[in-house]
């Protein structure tokens, strides 16, 4: 099996320049002014700008530095001046990855900042879309340029929250083995951190003129996977109405065993014993850093943990399962009853995989023979290898053999734990699921090799954003700017109504057993009746699916 997404995070620097390119926005420049609005802890000083106020490093938590490190974060305490709210704050510690944005400060311990987009001018019981960024549970900022809110408020009339929140083992260390009941509720900081984020929008977005009572979860990658733990958090579901999973599905979540290895490991790292705890919470973020590396770096994870197949393995980072926050698995063995009246779009890319390969540095696997596709996957896959590689070519007559690993492996990373949630939902026959799969290829050609990016992982972020101005990852395709208008569209109806509507497209149905309706969103959107249908059933018969 290929290393996991969560492993391949660590050589996201290769693509950051390309994700983080700017968008250009279409409305006529208009000079910034200042504008104060009064929330319900104090009053905050932001910019107007085009027809949209923006937020920016708006503080929902108090200080999460030493004694107060691995816990939940207490809310931030009110202000009675005006307070300016008009740069990024900064990301969690993290490696370097130039995921990033404009001006924004270097990662800090304590980064529990939102930004806000809302339409300029008056207006109330606005549509509320809250982002969960990507890179894992390692990487990411709110404030990455490719994120940007500000067309999706304008064009659409919806307020837009995206939160900084811990990662790594700041966000994710285990201690209740080791700290005892002072730490019962370590190991999901950063869950508690967004879930925090959202009490926040509860209690304070009308200020800016989003309905509380409607608010829409959504988030690419890793923040698919973290809003997978939203949409199944009993305490959550209170706070949202509709949720979308897009290329991030996590059917399941690590255990607390496990993490209590992991907590083993990056302490040996450190050259403490476990009686030693204690100085994790004295320790410079950076040394903690160093830490999380070198375990990452010793210990490859296997395809799983938010993946949605295993536990976590020793090493990695991530949500577990713990009483009080997630009791159970997001996914497995049944969606989460308590969302079981939440709308839900899941979906994944045609082609995952070419992202994670490029990442890697795995130019080979673009120009396998059949051999060498062979070699890769039956080692895995054993006597199933035959009957799978002829469903897949029954799918795609005329694929080359690099075009047949990277399906499957797409399947593998982000398409079985997709499907299992769009069937698991629909098996509910309550709140309907819509599925889609996102089929624009993009004519990048990336760098280092001669392979166009195509239907590869990451590009739905400018898309789903309506940012395909200047989205290097898109490419150069004038069938971007349709592909954004559709899903942007998709998106922002599924957040007023709970029903994905797009100008001139066909009506997306739920998903079901009976036809497995699939949205395949590109220039021109289709809705097609069991998309893929031998390799779904192909896969179906793997026990264990792998």
């Amino acid at each position: 099996m290929t290393d996991s997404i969560l492993s391949r995070r660590g050589v996201i620097s290769a693509t950051g320049a390309l994700i983080a390119a700017p968008s250009v926005l279409r409305a006529a420049e208009s000079k910034p002014e200042f504008v104060t609005t009064l929330t319900a802890l104090g009053p905050l000083r932001g910019l107007r700008s085009n027809g949209v106020d923006v937020y920016r490093g708006v503080p929902y938590g108090g200080d999460v530095s030493g004694i107060r490190r691995f816990q939940p974060a207490a809310p931030i305490a009110p202000w009675h001046t005006v307070r300016d709210a008009l740069k990024l704050g900064p990301p969690s510690i993290q490696p370097a990855s130039g995921l990033h944005g404009i001006d924004e400060p270097a990662p800090d311990e304590n980064c529990l900042v939102l930004n806000i987009w809302a339409p300029a001018g008056a207006g109330s019981k606005r549509p509320v879309m809250f982002y969960s960024h990507g890179g894992g549970f390692t990487t990411g900022s709110a404030g990455s340029t490719s994120q940007d809110a500000s067309n999706l408020a304008r064009e659409y009339d919806v307020v837009v929250v995206a939160s900084n929140h811990r990662l790594g083992l700041l966000g994710y260390l285990y201690l209740g083995e080791l700290g005892g009941g002072g730490y019962d509720r370590s190991g999901n900081q950063g869950m508690w951190d967004i879930r925090l984020a959202l009490k926040w929008v509860r209690d304070n977005i009308t200020a800016f003129g989003g309905d509380p009572d409607n608010v829409m979860l959504f988030g690419e990658s890793g923040g698919g996977a973290k809003t997978s733990c939203l949409y199944a958090m009993p305490s959550a579901a209170p706070m949202f109405a509709k949720a979308a999973i897009q290329s991030g599905p996590a059917t399941r979540i690590g255990t607390p065993e496990t993490a209590a290895k992991t907590t083993r490991l990056v302490l040996a790292a450190m050259g403490l014993k476990p009686a030693d705890w204690k100085t994790l919470l004295t320790a410079p973020p950076e040394d903690i850093l160093k830490a999380q590396q070198a375990v990452a770096a010793q210990y490859k994870q296997a395809p799983g943990g938010w993946l949605g197949i295993d536990d976590f393995a020793p090493g990695g980072y991530g949500p577990i399962l713990d009483a009080e926050l997630l009791p159970h698995h997001p996914f497995d063995p049944a969606a989460p009853a308590g969302a079981r009246d939440k709308p839900l779009i899941t979906g994944w890319i045609d082609s995952e995989a070419t992202f994670f390969a490029w990442t890697a540095r795995d130019t080979a696997a673009f120009s396998l023979d059949e051999a060498q596709l062979r070699a890769r996957l039956q080692p895995d896959l054993g006597p199933a290898y035959d009957g799978l590689i002829a469903a897949y070519r029954k799918d795609r007559p005329g694929a080359t053999p690099s075009e047949l690993y990277l399906a499957i492996q797409s399947a593998r990373i982000m398409g079985l734990g997709t499907l299992a949630i769009a069937e698991r939902k629909a098996a509910q026959h309550a709140a309907p699921v819509y599925y889609y799969n996102l089929a624009y290829r993009s004519n990048l050609k990336l760098p280092g090799t001669n392979v166009e990016a195509g239907a590869m992982h990451a590009i739905d972020i400018a898309l789903v954003f309506d940012n395909p101005i200047g989205a290097v990852l898109l490419g150069d395709r004038p069938e971007r700017i349709q592909a954004a208008r559709h899903m942007s569209q998709f998106w922002t109806s599924f957040a007023r109504t709970g029903r994905p509507i797009a100008d001139g497209q066909p009506e997306w149905r739920p998903y079901t057993a009976a036809d497995r309706a699939t949205m395949v969103i590109d220039a021109d959107c289709q809705l097609v009746v069991d998309r893929r249908k031998a390799e779904r059933v192909a896969w179906e018969t793997l026990t264990p699916v792998v």
